[in-house]
């Protein structure tokens, strides 16, 4: 074949796989970082941690500074991976623990995408699959990545520790390969952040000419936070802010990645948190006594500001996160909205651009791709239900936040109740004018009270509450539901 031949038919080929090209489904990736507050990124508004990478992809991109997620990190992860409130989502013999624990049966994030002829990965935190079987000391297969749509797993089943330094427990971690140990115990973190960038970067270019989803759940900057010889020392913010800053780091180097492999115009990146930070002063009933004994420095716990509250509180600073998305060509760079979204509308969205298939049953997520690619300023999202372990705390709608009573540290929230304060009666925010919660308007505002109040009678309905099983939620074992932590106990 002469070259102005081939080059006849080469145009023609180009030009009968244009519309196919175009009709591509996005690539995804998701990073999901682990105790991050509010304000800690640059672009959010720290000024000692520094975040250029995600600075950047801030203004190549797009900010919102009303997303959701859930204030601890298990529910949060089962929010994201079912589209659900956690409250609604099945579990094993129907009981709902603190940290969601997925039945099997459930329908993944992963699952969904996979079946829409993704290649799938977890690389990083999982905390999904309940505590390990006392007689192997293993974790059921059944509640694991592999058996929930990953096809790749490599991180850690559940969280890296409780305490401020490894030594201070026995508990240790494991890092495991999809089935297989490669790490029996973790000693230290530092170079954790190094390990899953590299994962991620070699199983991107392993898998660049398929569509693929990248779920990068970091373990940092959660409790013993780490970093490695090129960032410890380095932050303003100490060791925690190291952490970040190595994260920020990553996220360079996967965008660096995509434009290596000509992928950058045909992925969504989307960078957030699975709740606020851990800010716990004093080891305390309640975690904030002045004369109990000191638990974790600042230094190591990150900042909500202005944000009321922290992570395992029932205030805005528990779960409102940062939130970051980038899709060059198709997400308008620069853009910002103070619109209302969540975790739990991921899912949607994400099988919407994907062109898959939703689970057969009723999830709270909602579908927000146009929301995200700028044909509509307005997200599908008009409200938000606050939870606390089983508890509902309250709800958020447009502007206003409606908080109910509640007694410190409520019976049947077990760990997490030392961190929840007391509200005597009713408190109405506007979140717009007050986002740090401290004007209570309830009394000036009766009909907005009294429109709430219907939602959360709603709420209790259809996806219940610590005392009530709601019509909605999934049960897929027999027997009614069960509290893991019962009501009457702290």
């Amino acid at each position: 074949m002469n070259k102005i031949l081939k080059a006849i038919v080469v145009v023609q080929f180009s030009l009968l796989l244009g519309p196919l090209a175009e009709a591509r489904q996005p690539n995804i990736v998701f990073i999901f970082t682990d105790d991050q507050g509010y304000n800690d990124l640059g672009c959010f508004g720290s000024e000692k941690i520094k975040t250029p990478h995600l600075d950047r992809m801030a203004e190549e991109g797009l900010m919102l500074k009303h997303f959701y997620a859930q204030p601890v990190c298990g529910v949060s992860r089962a929010a994201l991976m079912t589209g659900s409130y956690p409250i609604r989502v099945a579990e094993p013999r129907n009981v709902k623990n603190l940290h969601t624990v997925p039945h099997p049966n459930e329908v993944t994030m992963a699952e969904v995408l996979r079946d829409a002829g993704y290649a799938t990965a977890l690389i990083g935190k999982w905390h999904l699959g309940g505590n390990p079987l006392r007689s192997t000391k293993r974790f059921n297969p059944e509640l694991m990545p592999n058996a929930q749509g990953f096809d790749y797993f490599y991180g850690t089943p559940r969280f890296n520790g409780f305490t401020v330094y490894v030594e201070e427990t026995t508990m240790r971690s494991r890092i495991k390969r999809n089935e297989e140990v490669v790490v029996e115990s973790v000693e230290n973190w530092d170079s954790i952040t190094q390990n899953y960038t590299k994962e991620a970067l070699n199983w991107i270019e392993q898998n660049q000419d398929k569509q693929f989803f990248l779920y990068l759940a970091h373990n940092m900057p959660h409790i013993p936070v780490g970093a490695s010889e090129g960032f410890k020392g380095k932050s303003e913010y100490g060791p925690y802010g190291d952490s970040i800053e190595e994260i920020d780091w990553s996220c360079g180097q996967i965008f660096a990645k995509l434009k290596q492999l000509g992928l950058d115009e045909n992925t969504l990146v989307i960078f957030t948190s699975d709740n606020g930070p851990w800010t716990e002063a004093t080891h305390a009933p309640r975690g904030v006594e002045r004369d109990g004994q000191p638990f974790i420095p600042l230094e190591h716990s990150g900042n909500a500001s202005p944000l009321r509250g922290f992570k395992m509180t029932a205030w805005d600073g528990g779960s409102r996160v940062p939130f970051i998305a980038r899709w060059p060509g198709k997400i308008s760079a620069g853009s910002k909205s103070n619109e209302i979204l969540s975790t739990m509308d991921m899912l949607p969205t994400f099988a919407s651009l994907a062109g898959a298939k939703l689970p057969e049953w009723d999830i709270d997520g909602l579908d927000a791709s146009d929301f995200l690619l700028g044909k509509t300023a307005t997200s599908p999202r008009k409200d938000y239900f606050y939870y606390s372990a089983n508890l509902l705390t309250g709800v958020r709608s447009g502007k206003w936040k409606l908080v109910l009573p509640r007694e410190a540290n409520p019976s049947g929230t077990g760990w997490w109740g030392r961190l929840i304060d007391a509200v005597p009666d009713l408190h109405l925010f506007n979140l717009d004018l007050d986002p740090s919660e401290q004007s209570n308007l309830a009394i000036a505002h009766p009909e907005v009270v009294r429109s709430l109040m219907k939602r959360i009678e709603w709420a209790r309905e259809e996806l219940g509450d610590l005392d009530r099983v709601g019509k909605g939620a999934r049960l897929f074992d027999k027997g009614d539901r069960r509290l893991a932590v019962p009501l009457g106990s702290k």
